[in-house]
């Protein structure tokens, strides 16, 4: 594991954050400590020696390549984001923007190959692609919410993981194209840096379980910490990035931290990313582990549905915070 480590300048600004890198390979009791560790510290990790085959990964990537590559008015005959389908700027239904374009798709075989026929020109292979990524991110997701479990001690290793094994899940992949941005300097003779990034995706949580990032080597993704500084987290196109969900925050009776974070654009590079989102069917009963709840630690949340929470998160703006709805009376205000 290669310990988080943030690098400063002038002993006060932070310039980049090297996330836990955590090795699956390793004994599991070990990796499952781990994994609860930087939950608890960032919300935050990578992991490397993750079993997806690089296969799997090179024919998802190429295929979000093709079809961001596609003419606009190409790229509009998936049908326009509502939520599933092509998306350019807007993002949600309530006023966000950004330098995004993007493809959301549910995580559902016969959705996907429906939706394949507008999408590629070769539905099938476009369909095969997406369907083999997603059942291999969705198992590695399952092992980590099994680890998850584990180094909580919590009796039923499966709690978190069946909830998006079930067949109803409402779990999404979603592909982000961040176009390069050039930035051009309104005075030459100015001493201040003017290569600043624009926003690509705006500062958020992510209302489910667990996200699954794969990026390419082109830097981007930004994380809030305690401080509230904003921290470029460094590429790396061997690993996945892992990320605690506002539902797992929930689910852990707010243990783990599910961290706001942002995505800038380069000013030279294109940066595609591929993003599953782990989620439950949209009846499941969200609410802590019986062995988490405590006198000394109460519970923080009260029980709620998937549909309730999704419900609430899609009336609100990108940046706005979800979890507090459902905080108990009287308990201090943690999200």
């Amino acid at each position: 594991m290669v310990v988080a480590s943030p690098t400063r300048i002038h002993g006060e600004k932070l310039l980049a954050i090297e996330l836990p890198v955590i090795d699956l390979s390793g004994e599991r009791s070990m990796v499952s400590n781990l994994i609860v560790k930087a939950c608890e510290d960032y919300g935050f990790f990578k992991v490397k020696n993750h079993g997806v085959p690089h296969d799997i990964i090179a024919k998802m990537e190429k295929e979000s390549f093709n079809f961001f590559a596609k003419p606009f008015d190409e790229k509009q005959k998936s049908g326009l984001a509502n939520p599933f389908g092509y998306g350019c700027k807007n993002i949600g239904f309530n006023g966000d923007m950004g330098e995004v374009e993007y493809l959301l798709l549910n995580t559902n075989p016969l959705s996907i190959a429906e939706r394949s026929k507008t999408i590629s020109n070769d539905p099938t292979k476009f369909s095969s692609a997406v369907s083999g990524y997603i059942e291999a991110v969705r198992e590695l997701a399952c092992e980590l919410l099994d680890l998850m479990a584990e180094g909580l001690w919590v009796p039923d290793r499966s709690v978190f993981s069946r909830l998006i094994r079930d067949v109803d899940s409402d779990s999404m992949i979603r592909l982000n194209h961040y176009p390069p941005m050039p930035i051009l300097c309104k005075d030459k003779d100015s001493s201040s840096p003017c290569n600043q990034n624009k926003v690509g995706f705006g500062e958020h949580s992510d209302p489910q379980i667990l996200t699954i990032l794969r990026s390419n080597d082109v830097g981007g993704l930004q994380i809030s910490l305690n401080d509230g500084a904003w921290v470029p987290v460094t590429p790396d196109s061997t690993a996945f990035c892992v990320n605690v969900g506002d539902l797992l925050q929930a689910m852990t009776n707010g243990r783990f931290v599910s961290v706001r974070h942002k995505a800038l654009t380069n000013s030279y590079e294109s940066r595609m990313s591929m993003a599953y989102f782990a989620a439950p069917p949209l009846n499941a009963r969200i609410a802590v582990p019986p062995e988490m709840v405590t006198p000394i630690k109460p519970a923080l949340y009260k029980p709620f549905t998937w549909a309730e929470f999704k419900k609430a998160a899609y009336a609100l703006r990108l940046g706005d915070s979800r979890l507090g709805l459902f905080r108990m009376e009287g308990e201090e205000q943690v999200a």
